[in-house]
């Protein structure tokens, strides 16, 4: 690897000595590659076009054989094929004096370079859109070679801690990256065409809430505060709809201190949007036309495919309750145990379930055997209702169940994908939920909420009716760009330090 460098180096000491670079300032482009196949894909074989082409990227393959050379150049749109012959890139100065850009060309680039090209249009013998290269300026050396073409990045952990290098070589993480933009953008349009506001929040916070989830911690030295990084925009969203906006939503970072795996990432993506006037009822239908509107807009199709299985993303969407789905997959009827936590634990414990012991009701016993049972088994969009109030702090009692709240959470290819909410605003009720979160944190759960003594007092100015939501993007595009692993729609994921540097 040094002596490969080390040959670089001395062919972009030549080029300064040349006068040809090796970093140039600017290059102007007339077409991107895919611009040009696309505009003369009717060029026939062997046929040239007097069109004089202007375009940039990076090397990817070089083959010289005697007086002809072939590179392939390839920007963000695609790739082009360079024709480069002798007799053309050979001239003569004003001085008369020879000037042989074809062996500079040849001899001083490597593959990974960045070069501009000046030429006309040719398609080869065998079909090949080519520019054939009659001007060619150095844009910008590279030192390390790129990873074999044929092979790419075999090293997955690599691929992670070199994303440069993954995205160079590798088209496809180019479109999960360009259909995450993609995918947000759209999110934002739909919202804005709605009516919907989006307002920041604050990233540091004295108070982390709005999520069961263990925040970071950091220090204001100024004003010799301790801060916490958001786990969740919810509760500033819900300060401005106490303060008159009657739509608004936030996308942005969020951050919890917690392990990392296929689905988790400590720094992740999130949209939360909350509605004046509305209740979860109203959520999930927005939350359906959001998502089958944004599968259409990136994907082309409400239809596609994950993992193996086609995904059908036009609505509607199943709907069924926490119990009714635990009581279809293990035949046990929650509802019969009423506070009977110690038969609801035999009765899953007879099946081969989990029953830890900080499930300490009957309601938090539903949630595991929900999560064991149920959750991976949810393919197609599922919208699961009416979750228990100990595992909902900020939901709104249901109307109808006792010991529920109006909340329910989307399931696609076994994931959650989003959450929402009739949201509690009754403040006093309020206040004896945080109350019982700080219990359980004073007890040592790091994940539960704090007494949140601002929030409370803005609930108590009054909150109109309120259906809220959040969606995970990162999980989102994951389903939309049919990837495994958050690391793969997260361009730059935080990962331990390398142990082999």
């Amino acid at each position: 690897m040094s002596d490969l460098r080390e040959t670089r180096l001395e062919k972009s000491q030549t080029l300064r000595d040349l006068g040809k670079g090796p970093y140039a300032m600017r290059f102007k482009k007339t077409h991107s590659a895919s611009q040009l196949q696309e505009d003369h894909i009717d060029l026939g074989k062997g046929q040239e076009l007097d069109l004089e082409v202007a375009i940039a990227g990076r090397v990817m393959a070089r083959r010289v054989l005697g007086k002809l050379a072939f590179f392939t150049l390839a920007d963000e749109t695609g790739q082009i094929q360079l024709f480069l012959e002798k007799a053309i890139l050979e001239s003569v100065s004003s001085k008369g004096e020879k000037l042989n850009a074809f062996k500079e060309l040849t001899t001083l680039v490597d593959v990974g370079d960045w070069i501009g090209v000046y030429g006309t249009l040719r398609r080869t013998d065998r079909g090949e859109l080519s520019i054939k290269v009659r001007k060619w300026e150095m844009l910008s050396k590279s030192l390390q070679p790129l990873p074999d073409k044929w092979h790419g990045l075999s090293d997955v952990e690599k691929r992670y801690r070199q994303r440069y290098l993954d995205l160079v070589v590798s088209p496809q993480s180019r479109e999960t990256f360009r259909r995450r933009a993609l995918t947000v953008r759209s999110i934002r349009r739909w919202l804005d065409k709605r009516e919907f506001l989006e307002i920041e929040t604050p990233v540091l916070q004295s108070e982390a809430g709005g999520a069961e989830a263990r925040p970071f911690v950091t220090h204001h030295n100024t004003l010799d505060l301790p801060l916490y990084l958001r786990i969740a925009t919810e509760l500033h969203l819900k300060r401005l709809v106490v303060g008159g906006f009657e739509r608004v939503y936030e996308l942005g970072r969020i951050f919890r201190n917690e392990g990392v795996s296929t689905r988790h990432n400590p720094e992740f993506t999130s949209v939360e949007i909350y509605q004046a006037f509305a209740d979860y009822i109203d959520m999930m239908k927005l939350t359906e036309e959001l998502i089958s509107s944004v599968a259409l807009d990136v994907c082309g199709s409400t239809k596609i495919s994950y993992q193996g299985n086609v995904i059908d993303l036009s609505s509607p969407w199943r709907r069924a309750t926490m119990h009714e789905l635990v009581q279809e997959a293990t035949g046990i009827d929650f509802n019969t145990f009423s506070d009977q936590r110690d038969s609801a634990a035999a009765a899953m414990q007879s099946i081969g379930l989990n029953v830890p012991e900080a499930a300490d009701t009957v309601g938090r016993l539903l949630n595991v055997a929900f999560e064991e049972a149920v959750e991976p088994n949810l393919i197609q969009p599922t919208f699961v209702l009416d979750y228990p109030i100990e595992i909902s702090p900020l939901a709104r009692p249901h109307r109808n169940k006792h010991g529920l709240v109006e909340r329910f959470e989307l399931f696609i290819a076994g994931r959650e994908t989003a959450n929402a909410f009739s949201e509690l605003i009754d403040p006093i009720d309020q206040r004896e939920r945080f109350e019982v979160q700080q219990l359980r944190r004073q007890a040592g759960d790091l994940e539960a909420h704090g007494v949140d003594e601002d929030f409370l007092q803005a609930l108590e100015v009054g909150m109109p009716p309120t259906g809220g939501l959040g969606i995970g993007i990162d999980r989102l595009v994951m389903l939309l760009t049919d990837s495994p692993s958050i690391r793969d729609v997260i361009a730059f994921p935080l990962l331990r330090p390398d142990s082999r540097t």
